[in-house]
């Protein structure tokens, strides 16, 4: 493992102190290290910060973060990330839960079956943003993807519950940038699940470090215009 304190001791002294210690213990702005982890590692996804990953799982693992968790925030990455950004982490994952022994595959956490993914897609969708979502699905094909394959295959899954899999759905958005409108309406549905404001700022603080501040600044925005509407 590369020694930065050796290469860059100056740079290292104040990113340390910045990203474990002043950030991590801002008055007010504190997770619990489950929920910091999974915020932080659904944001290395978001960024592509591969490196940095490979570096945060174990420590997540040591914390508390369970193998289960750490797969289902890879899993749903998927959409909306896509598949060439993902792999690599599915990768890594693998290699650092087998070196830990921990035994591939795990325990499965599916619950819906080809037949009834769109129906229970569509109910998830409705339970986050509305009843008005459980139309939405007929708008097109692109729509009835998202309802069956997006919320029916992924946010169905046991492992994580819905607040959960919507915080970490807005890490994804908030960290790749460019997504405002949807990182808004998922800001937004995370408002109407009981992630209340305070939450969400507390989430962006904490990923700070990982994907600087333009990108953070512009989620508080998002999440004062959610909380506005």
């Amino acid at each position: 493992m590369k020694n930065y304190y050796e290469t860059d001791h100056e740079f290292m002294e104040r990113f340390e102190h910045f990203a474990f210690d002043e950030v991590v213990n801002e008055d007010g702005q504190t997770l619990d290290d489950t929920t910091r982890y999974m915020a932080i590692i659904a944001t290395l996804l978001g960024c592509q910060g591969i490196d940095e990953f490979r570096l945060v799982l174990p420590r997540a693992l040591d914390a508390g973060l369970t193998p289960v968790m750490a797969k289902e925030i890879i899993y749903q990455a998927v959409d909306y990330l896509g598949i060439g950004r993902v792999l690599p982490f599915l990768d890594a994952s693998n290699e650092i839960l087998e070196k830990r022994g921990v035994k591939l595959p795990l325990e499965g956490q599916a619950t819906t079956t080809m037949e009834d993914r769109l129906e229970k897609g569509a109910a998830a969708q409705a339970e986050i943003f509305g009843d008005q979502m459980k139309e939405a699905w007929k708008a097109g094909h692109i729509n009835r993807w998202l309802a069956a394959n997006c919320f029916g295959d992924y946010y169905t899954r046991t492992g994580l519950d819905l607040r959960q899999r919507e915080m970490i759905t807005f890490c994804f958005l908030a960290a790749q940038g460019g997504c405002e409108p949807q990182l808004t309406s998922h800001a937004r549905g995370n408002l109407n699940l009981g992630n209340d404001k305070s939450f969400l700022i507390k989430v962006v603080s904490q990923c700070l470090p990982y994907i600087g501040y333009p990108r953070s600044l512009n989620a508080v925005t998002c999440i004062n215009r959610a909380a506005e509407d």
